[in-house]
């Protein structure tokens, strides 16, 4: 296979029409994604680190440890702060990252970070459709707190499809704490008010969301007292 062949196969398909942004997101969070305001005041790693309670530069690490030089991978949804130029640097100049989000903004502003990251590109797409990959690894970093629970469904299914035999999808979210947390009221009050989609990743496993869960190995890590979790699904 030539040069060229490889990089066709390692462009994303492009969706066949732009996707609509759904109706939760512009009702939930526009002041935190849809603005240019959300934008400038959350995408510096400073403050993602302050608002994971100094947790960032932890999780990413765990994703990053996942991965493997000369990977595929996917980031379907736009992360604040360095998490796609770290996953980046991870897969080196042999692998490749398609980022996705379904917001323009997000788009233009992550192809902005990265227009010096050879191995990456930024495309729009709609992380609950089907028909990615297959890639060697999905990267799915703080998206499902942030969904209704069909779209959580939908989202796992899409990601659990998109990845080959032997491919892992690495979901790392919100986890309840343990009872006697100290930030546990905290985090309960910042849900109420700003994260209605939240909870009940504290009731329900991420496996549960997934409509074929047996075909993949899962394994679960959580930290900061179980304010985090990672689970981990490879295709068997």
């Amino acid at each position: 296979m030539s040069r060229r062949d490889s990089a066709l196969l390692a462009e994303p398909p492009r969706p066949a029409q732009t996707p609509t942004i759904p109706a939760y997101l512009s009702e939930t969070y526009t002041w935190a994604y849809l603005s240019k305001l959300g934008c400038a005041v959350f995408d510096r790693q400073p403050v993602v680190t302050a608002i994971l309670w100094g947790n960032a530069r932890r999780l990413i690490r765990s994703v990053t440890a996942e991965l493997r030089p000369g990977w595929r991978v996917l980031q379907p949804a736009c992360v604040y702060g360095t998490f796609s130029a770290d996953v980046a640097a991870t897969l080196g100049a042999a692998g490749h990252l398609d980022v996705s989000d379904i917001a323009p903004i997000q788009v233009s502003l992550t192809r902005r970070k990265l227009s010096d990251v050879p191995q990456a590109s930024v495309e729009l797409w709609d992380a609950a459709e089907s028909g990615r990959g297959p890639y060697d690894a999905v990267t799915c970093f703080f998206l499902l707190h942030e969904v209704p629970e069909d779209y959580k469904g939908r989202i796992v299914d899409a990601l659990l499809g998109s990845v080959r035999r032997g491919g892992k999808v690495v979901f790392v979210d919100y986890h309840r704490p343990s009872a006697l947390h100290p930030l546990r009221p905290v985090m309960a009050g910042v849900f109420a008010a700003l994260e209605p989609f939240a909870t009940t990743l504290w009731a329900h496993e991420i496996r549960s969301y997934a409509s074929e869960s047996e075909g993949f190995a899962w394994r679960k890590e959580t930290f900061f007292g179980g304010m985090y979790q990672k689970v981990v699904a490879e295709r068997l």
